[in-house]
């Protein structure tokens, strides 16, 4: 009887209980929660990128016509007689190039400030980072405003000082410059991320700078800006991807031709004619894919470059 007795209780316990089977196939349950993320990669990241780059080696239009395939002719054309597209592409970094940089350098100067000890703080940086909410055509609509020769907002201010109206979006020489303007609405985004960071960075190295005698220049070049250079570093390559992304705020203030002299027409805005203006679905796609490499290098050069100018915590040097 008693050799029964332990052997059933022997039993009782070799029995696979619910938590053992999570420990051990505890890894397909991690793909069970993404397996979301990744279906919706396969259907609306991988599938359209695949038949866009198909498609960049077809003639491919419009209708039910299919496609015809003819190799590289669309690649050959946008590199040799293409005129438009060199024009879209210097657009593009002429506006990177200065925006970028400036858009960085405000929202890194608020966030400084926002992050000061100051009563009803909360209520400033909620006020600051409302524009990054507001749609991009809406903002556009509003800056049209702003920058109307005769009625704008800041041709009235010029005049008050005794200047001449700018034609701000109907000159060439200063189309860009006023899409420059634009970008800089938007900086909220970036001033929560720098926020964050300043954040993060700890209150006894202020203070040793402190008690070394240094003052606020030493604490924000010795201090603040090294420790931040990895949310520099992120906002940076965010900006340089969002720059050649940009669309709406041309298409809404100025047309899909890009103003006089063509000043006003960004790479994206070549692609969105040739697809929907001219219906050459094809040469769009390969624009697209060109699109794509163009961005891919840039991101890889910050990333291989990024090791000389970035601190990141736990560094030797």
């Amino acid at each position: 009887m008693a050799n029964a007795r332990i052997l059933a209780q022997s039993e009782g316990r070799a029995r696979p209980r619910l938590s053992d089977f999570w420990f051990k196939h505890r890894s397909w349950i991690g793909f069970v929660f993404i397996a979301p993320w990744f279906l919706s990669f396969l259907l609306f990241d991988l599938m359209p990128f695949t038949a866009n780059l198909y498609l960049s080696f077809t003639d491919y239009s419009i209708g039910p016509v299919q496609p015809n395939w003819i190799g590289l002719d669309n690649y050959i054309e946008i590199f040799t007689e293409d005129e438009i597209f060199s024009k879209s592409v210097g657009n593009t970094l002429y506006y990177m190039v200065f925006s970028v940089p400036l858009g960085l350098a405000v929202a890194f100067a608020v966030a400084l400030l926002l992050n000061t000890r100051v009563r009803g703080m909360p209520l400033f940086r909620t006020i600051y980072y409302l524009p990054a909410i507001v749609p991009v055509v809406a903002a556009a609509i509003i800056f049209s405003g702003l920058l109307n020769t005769r009625y704008g907002v800041i041709n009235q201010l010029l005049m008050a000082f005794g200047l001449d109206p700018v034609r701000w979006l109907s000159r060439p020489e200063w189309i860009k410059p006023s899409l420059i303007i634009m970008s800089l609405w938007g900086f909220g985004a970036q001033m929560v991320i720098f926020l964050a960071g300043l954040q993060s960075i700890p209150q006894e190295l202020y203070e040793a700078v402190a008690i070394d005698g240094g003052n606020g220049w030493h604490r924000l070049r010795n201090i603040t800006i090294p420790l931040m250079t990895p949310t520099i570093f992120f906002n940076l390559i965010i900006g340089i991807i969002g720059s050649f992304q940009v669309f709406t705020q041309v298409f809404v203030l100025i047309d899909s031709d890009g103003g006089p002299l063509q000043a006003g027409l960004v790479f994206m805005m070549n692609i969105y004619n040739n697809a929907f203006r001219y219906f050459r679905k094809g040469y769009a796609a390969a624009l697209s894919v060109i699109l794509f490499l163009i961005i891919m290098v840039f991101t890889l050069i910050m990333l291989r470059t990024s090791n000389r100018w970035v601190f990141y915590a736990g560094d030797e040097e």
